[in-house]
Formats: C-alpha cells, structure tokens, sequence
C-alpha cells in the first residue's frame, strides 16, 4: 500500500503531466501539507505544552520567592521596631529606678542629718510641733503612712504609756528603754523618739508604708 506522501507525488507529476493549471496548484498544495505533517513529531504539541507550563511554573516561583522575601523584610522591620521599643522601656525603666533610689537616698540622707539635737529642747510639746518634727525628719512619700503608724500607737502622745506591758512613747516601743539606742533623753524627747521609729521602720520594714501595710494586716508591726 502506497503512503500518503508518495500518492500525493503521483498525483502531482499526473497534474504536472496533464498540464492542467489547477490541478497542479492544488497537487503543489496538498504536498506542501501532506509534507508539513510528515515533518513534525508526533510528540510535539504536547513538548510546547509542558514548556509552556515549566515557563508558568517558573513565573510563580519567581513571585513566590520575592513575596516571601518581602514577607521576610516585613518582619525583620517589625522584630527591629519591636526591639527599639522594648530597649526604649527598659531604659526608661532603669531611669526611673535610678531617679527613684537617688530621692530615697537623698531623703535617707536628709534623714539621717536630723537628729534631736536639731530641735530645741522644751518641758513639754504639744502634738503640732511634734508633728512638725516629723515632717522634717521623714521622706514627704512616707510621711502618712509614718503618721498613720504613730495615730493609731499613741495619738501623737510621746509620753504615752500601755498600763499593762509597759509599752512607751510614740511608737509604743517595748521596752521603751531600747529608744535609747539614738539619745539617753527618749522619754522626754520627741525627735529622739521619732528618729528611733524611722531607723526602726526603714530597718525592719524597708519603709514607713512598708510597716504600714503590716500594721493593717497584723494590727502591730
């Protein structure tokens, strides 16, 4: 049986032989296609197709790597701002705490110079001007919590004394005789009582309104 190709020669050398015009144009025609066919793979079409795909798939990959490397910038930007914040806080911090320990230590200080040689000495002293010796003696901050200690104590009595455990002055301090540790005049001497209670409660409690939060909860300190 004669292929395709070889039948359309023959019937284009019949064409040629019979000198007819148009059936040598359509004979030239249908050799052209018959040839192009025979020209190209079987497998072609579907080779362009999967390029053509390999092509697409390389696209996405390409936009897939610069979103996520945007992505990734994005995030380094918000880990970098998020750290400045966080340094920003800590110093801030640290600053407060600095300032905060600075005015205690100057308060401690200021404090520390009072003393009850500091204050004249009287026969007797009425409640506001032991209550203005305190106010020169304790930290502004803590001077409540301090009055507050001293209110429920003694009502600002410094010759206050508890009938039943001997406790006196003040601070009810028992024995009293250990205000003495500041001044040998504790039983007459408001500042000297007053210097005892803040060393007392900065000693023992940090600060007056350290010792204030346990006298609520204890009722003593």
């Amino acid at each position: 049986m004669a292929s395709a190709t070889a039948v359309t020669a023959v019937g284009s050398v019949v064409g040629v032989a019979s000198g007819s015009t148009a059936q040598n144009n359509d004979a030239e025609a249908t050799a052209a296609d018959s040839t192009l066919l025979a020209d190209i793979p079987a497998g072609q079409q579907a080779q362009v197709q999967i390029e053509s795909m390999s092509a697409q798939a390389d696209v996405q990959a390409i936009a897939a790597d610069a979103t996520a490397k945007k992505d990734a910038e994005e995030a380094a930007r918000k880990a970098a701002a998020q750290t400045a914040i966080d340094k920003k806080e800590a110093a801030e911090k640290a600053e407060k705490a600095a300032q905060e320990a600075k005015e205690r230590e100057e308060a401690e200080a200021k404090a520390s110079r009072s003393s009850s040689a500091d204050f004249p000495i009287q026969s007797s002293y009425t409640i506001d001007q032991i209550q203005a010796m305190a106010r020169q003696m304790v930290p502004s901050d803590q001077f409540q919590c301090f009055s507050n200690i001293v209110d429920h104590e003694s009502s600002w009595n410094y010759q206050a004394v508890n009938a039943s455990s001997g406790a006196y002055g003040l601070f009810q301090a028992l024995p009293g005789s250990k205000m003495s540790s500041v001044g040998s005049d504790w039983q007459t001497n408001p500042a000297t009582q007053i210097k005892w209670g803040l060393n007392y409660m900065n000693e023992r409690y940090d600060s007056p309104c350290g010792a204030w939060s346990f006298w609520q909860a204890n009722h003593w300190y």
